[in-house]
This record gives structure tokens, C-alpha cells and sequence, in this order.
């Protein structure tokens, strides 16, 4: 059901249902037969599912964003489009790999947020009085996530030492963020798995807190724990 929900958050964004036209008709019921169905299969496979969190948040969105508008002048406004990514949304996090991607990225986020935050205020400290660039907090913050992007638009410039050395810090920051973001979305598309390797949602998982040379270190247990068996079962063919 991954992939009709998927289909049915978003195609209402492209043909809007409450337009009248006969395409955004058919959008709009038959993307809500998807949700209800969803919601019919869950409430078969998981007993009390209604009583759980993700239930009850299922059955408020099958319910809101039920064709209401069809009925003679009733209206439905961006709150039924923001349920339905909502929905989406839950469907995304719900799943391991964007579990996985937002573990790893959680503590760099933070970190990263207060670099921005921290060297945006030393620099509007240090810029204020002399330089009209940063007339502003607000100008400050933009430079510094402009800066942490390494995107450099080169519209605000530090003059000062101070300014300056913040900028350098939010310019290393930036790229060990961008490091580590590539990396785990090449990690969360697959990208990096080469073929006849085991995917990696299948090697064990090692605790949040764990090292990353113990993570390292499972991985090519892992490996090579594969590759023995397939040796073995290689050598077992040979003898018969």
C-alpha cells in the first residue's frame, strides 16, 4: 500500500478535487478509497489498531478528507491537502530506512542548527556597527545559513576578524553536514550497494549509541559471514 498512498497524497496537489471538474472528482474519491481501504486492512490484521496512536491518527484523516465537498454547499479548504501529506508523512517515518536516515541525522541537525545560530549572533555582534550588511538579525541568520550551505551568494560579507573566524566555523560545518548528508542519502537509496552484496537492511542492527567502528565492524561480520556460507555451499556442490 506504500505506493498508493504515496500516489494519493500527492495527485490531489495536481488535480485539485474541490475544482468540480470530473478528473478532480475521480481524484478526490479514489484517492480517499485508498486511505479507507488502507485504514479497513489495518483494522483487520492488527487487533485494537483504533486504540493505538497511528489508529485513531488514520481514522481522523479517512474522515476529514472524506468527498464532503461533494455534498450541495459544503466546501473543503487546505486543511483536507495537509492531511493527506500528514498521512504521507507518517507513512515515511513508519518506514526503517527514514527511521535510519533521521537517527543519523538528528544529532548533526542540532549540532549544525547551533553553529548557524551561535555564529550568525557573534557575527552580527561583531558586523552591527560598521557593516550594513548585517542591519539586522535576521541578515545575519541569512548569511549564516547561506554560509552553512556553502552556496556563498557573496550578497553579505564579514569585515571583521570576528565575523570572519564565525564564518570559517559555519564553512566547516557545512561541509562535514553536507559530507554526512550525501552520504546517508546514498546510504537510504541504496546507491552504494554493489551487486551480488547483501542488502544492508538485512545485515544486524547495532544499537544507536554504538560506535561507528563497532557499526563498521557488524557490517563485515556480516559480509563475511555471507561469504562463508556461500562457500561452504560451493564446496558441499564440488563433493557431490
Amino acid at each position: 500500500m506504500q505506493l498508493p498512498i504515496v500516489v494519493s497524497a500527492i495527485l490531489p496537489l495536481i488535480v485539485v478535487p474541490q475544482s468540480g471538474t470530473l478528473p478532480g472528482v475521480l481524484v478526490g474519491v479514489i484517492t480517499w478509497l485508498v486511505f479507507l481501504i488502507d485504514l479497513v486492512v489495518h483494522l483487520r490484521l492488527t487487533r485494537g489498531y483504533l486504540r493505538t496512536g497511528l489508529g485513531s491518527f488514520d481514522l481522523i484523516v479517512v474522515l476529514l478528507t472524506s468527498p464532503w465537498y461533494l455534498l450541495p454547499g459544503a466546501s473543503a479548504g487546505a486543511l483536507v491537502n495537509v492531511l493527506r501529506l500528514a498521512r504521507l508523512a507518517r507513512l515515511l517515518i513508519a518506514t526503517r530506512g527514514v527511521r535510519r536516515l533521521l537517527a543519523r541525522l538528528g544529532r548533526v541537525a542540532i549540532v549544525a542548527v547551533l553553529v548557524v545560530v551561535v555564529g550568525s549572533a557573534v557575527a552580527y555582534g561583531a558586523e552591527h556597527p560598521t557593516n550594513p550588511g548585517f542591519a539586522t538579525f535576521g541578515d545575519a541568520l541569512w548569511w549564516g545559513i547561506v554560509t552553512l550551505t556553502t552556496v556563498g551568494y557573496g550578497d553579505i560579507v564579514p569585515k571583521t576578524s570576528a565575523g570572519r573566524w564565525a564564518g570559517v566555523a559555519i564553512m566547516i560545518t557545512g561541509i562535514s553536514v553536507l559530507g554526512l548528508l550525501a552520504g546517508s542519502l546514498a546510504s537510504f537509496f541504496r546507491l552504494g550497494d554493489q551487486p551480488g552484496e547483501p542488502a544492508r537492511d538485512a545485515m544486524p542492527e547495532t544499537p544507536a549509541s554504538a560506535p561507528p567502528d563497532v557499526a563498521d565492524l557488524t557490517a563485515e561480520i556480516a559480509l563475511l559471514r555471507t561469504a562463508v556460507a556461500r562457500l561452504t555451499e560451493r564446496l558441499d556442490r564440488s563433493e557431490t
